[in-house]
């Protein structure tokens, strides 16, 4: 009896074991798991993903300080006292070895102190599906201000970053668009260089939008229709004008009678302010016919016989 009484003893004890170590294999696997779930799969090194939009600029940092430099030594020198190699440190740390998917206004808040400026009142020009127009205009009219002509979006135009958690920290291959996810670098930068572009316009501020664009001018996931027309201030803001562009020679689609224009100016009403709508602003109409001279929607008047 001793000798099976000490066996059956034995038997228990390493099946006791063999519990405590499937248990404890378990809740190390259970660990792991959660801290995966916890961090989202994109902790893994992007490295290991291949993202669908274009890696960080090459030579990202010479191509920021040197903007930034020409930016208010040549155009702006009344911002001569702007600190360039801060802004280009207080850029690198909001992204460099981060996730670039989890990027926060918060990171890129310093950069937004540093480089912010004033803007003139009567300035201010917005743009949705018209870009290059609109910056051709500017370029040509001095008396205009796109995002684009401000500090932070002449560093920042068309040229992309994003981070990785290994090193070096930045990612060249390749970074996330929008649609693979929303807090990547780029859409959270211009988010809130946008809002504070428009927190900043005041007097009489101009919007450019695309009447040949067959869904609709007007667009309410735009970051105009989503961000800076509801960061536009009534109380500084004394109107807003429309300027509706149809490409030369191309479909109209719409005009300032059109169910999206309407919309557009039913939230702008909404918000007190006074809204005026051109077609096809003649301003910018003729920097349109300088590529397309001889379209007869480019003739100043008709011969009459």
């Amino acid at each position: 009896m001793p000798l099976q009484q000490g066996s059956a003893r034995m038997r228990q004890r390493t099946v006791l074991l063999v519990g405590i170590a499937v248990l404890l294999a378990a809740l190390v696997l259970a660990v792991v798991l959660a801290s995966l779930l916890t961090h989202g799969r994109h902790e893994v090194s992007p490295k290991m993903l291949k993202w669908k939009d274009r890696g960080t600029t090459k030579n990202l940092q010479e191509v920021v300080l040197g903007r930034c430099y020409n930016y208010i030594t040549a155009q702006h020198p009344e911002l001569g006292d702007k600190d360039c190699l801060k802004i280009w440190e207080s850029l690198k740390d909001a992204f460099i070895y981060k996730n670039p998917c989890n990027i926060t206004p918060e990171d890129y808040q310093p950069l937004m102190e540093l480089a912010s400026h004033p803007i003139p009142c009567n300035k201010s020009l917005f743009w949705s599906k018209t870009g290059d127009l609109a910056h051709r205009y500017t370029k040509s009219n001095q008396n205009f201000l796109t995002l684009e002509d401000t500090l932070l979006g002449y560093m920042a135009d068309r040229v992309s970053w994003c981070g990785d958690p290994s090193a070096p920290g930045i990612n060249y291959e390749s970074c996330p668009k929008r649609s693979e996810c929303e807090s990547n670098p780029g859409s959270v930068f211009w988010k809130m260089a946008s809002k504070m572009f428009a927190e900043a316009a005041c007097g009489v501020v101009q919007v450019m939008l695309n009447g040949s664009v067959e869904a609709g001018a007007f667009r309410s996931s735009s970051i105009f229709g989503s961000i800076e027309i509801f960061n536009l201030d009534p109380d500084k803001v004394s109107e807003v004008h429309i300027w509706l562009m149809q490409d030369i020679g191309g479909p109209q689609s719409e005009f300032c009678s059109g169910h999206s224009i309407q919309r557009l100016i039913s939230i702008l009403e909404e918000r007190n302010f006074k809204i005026i709508c051109e077609d096809n602003y003649r301003p910018v109409q003729l920097l349109q016919c300088v590529h397309s001279p001889d379209h007869a929607d480019c003739r100043l008047c008709t011969n009459s016989t």
